[in-house]
C-alpha cells in the first residue's frame, strides 16, 4: 500500500515539474526546486527521468530545461480529424480574414481559461495568442463568455475563487454577466493586457450547451467600441456554423 502511495507521489511531483513549463519555456533546476516545493535532489531525479524518456531537454551550454520532442509527439494527436479545434480551423481563417484580426478560441478548465486553438492576424500590429497558454478566468472577454453560460452552481464556484482578486465588485461582474447573456456577445477593454482588446461569443453544440468561446482580439487602438459592435454580428455568426459542425 505505501508503495502505491509513494508511486502515485512520484508521478503527481513529475506531472508538477511538466506543468512548470505552461509559464515559461526554460527553466534551471534551482528554479523548478523553488517552484514545485521540492529539495534540489528529488527534483534532479525527477528530471533525469524527463530527459531519458524524451518529455524534458537539457541545454548542455546554459544547463536549463525544456520540453522534449515527446511532448509534441503527444499533442499531435489533439489535432486528429475529428478534433473540434481542427475542425473549427477553417472557420476561424475565414473570419479572421474577413475581420483583419487574431481569432482565438477558449474552453474552460475549473477557475480558468485555455487557449485552444488560434490565427494570428496578418497585421503588422497584432495581438499575439499563442496556443496553449492558461489565463485567468477574472479578466477579458471570453472569460466573461465562459461564466456568463455556464450552470449557476458552475457560474458561483469560479465567481467564490479566493484566487478572484477583491478589487473586482462582484455585484457589477454579475450585471455585466446578464448583460453579456442579453446581447449574446462580450467585450473587454485592456482588462488583463495593456493596449489590448476584445469581442467574444459563445459557441453552442447541437443540444445547446456551450462548448466554447470564440474570440477576436487585437490592439485596444483599432478594436474600438463602436468597430466590436459592427463586428459582432459576423463573430455570432460565425459561432452559429462552427456550432453545428459538433456531433
Amino acid at each position: 500500500m505505501e508503495e502505491g502511495k509513494s508511486t502515485v507521489r512520484a508521478v503527481d511531483r513529475a506531472l508538477d515539474i511538466l506543468l512548470c513549463f505552461t509559464s515559461k519555456t526554460d527553466w534551471a533546476m534551482t528554479e523548478i526546486a523553488e517552484h514545485v516545493g521540492l529539495h534540489k535532489s528529488t527534483v534532479h531525479r525527477m528530471l533525469a527521468t524527463l530527459e531519458e524518456k524524451g518529455f524534458i531537454e537539457r541545454d548542455r551550454e546554459t544547463d536549463r530545461y525544456h520540453l522534449g520532442l515527446k511532448v509534441w509527439e503527444l499533442s499531435a494527436n489533439l489535432s486528429r480529424s475529428d478534433d473540434l479545434a481542427t475542425i473549427w480551423l477553417p472557420e476561424m481563417v475565414r473570419l479572421r480574414d474577413q475581420l483583419g484580426e487574431t481569432v482565438s478560441i477558449y474552453v474552460r478548465d475549473g477557475t480558468e481559461r485555455i487557449r485552444r486553438q488560434a490565427v494570428q492576424s496578418n497585421q503588422a500590429v497584432r495581438r499575439v495568442a499563442p496556443v496553449g497558454v492558461r489565463l485567468p478566468l477574472y479578466a477579458g472577454a471570453s472569460s466573461k463568455v465562459l461564466i456568463a453560460y455556464s450552470d449557476p452552481a458552475t457560474q458561483e464556484s469560479i465567481l467564490q475563487d479566493p484566487a478572484w482578486p477583491s478589487s473586482i465588485d462582484i455585484g457589477q461582474y454579475k450585471q455585466q454577466l446578464q448583460e453579456v447573456l442579453a446581447q449574446g456577445y462580450a467585450t473587454s477593454f485592456e482588462e488583463r493586457e495593456e493596449g489590448a482588446a476584445a469581442l467574444s461569443s459563445p459557441i453552442f453544440d447541437r443540444s445547446g450547451a456551450m462548448v466554447a468561446a470564440l474570440s477576436v482580439s487585437g490592439p485596444a487602438s483599432r478594436l474600438k467600441l463602436a468597430t466590436m459592435r459592427d463586428y459582432s454580428p459576423v463573430m455570432m455568426e460565425a459561432a452559429k456554423r462552427m456550432g453545428t459542425m459538433t456531433r
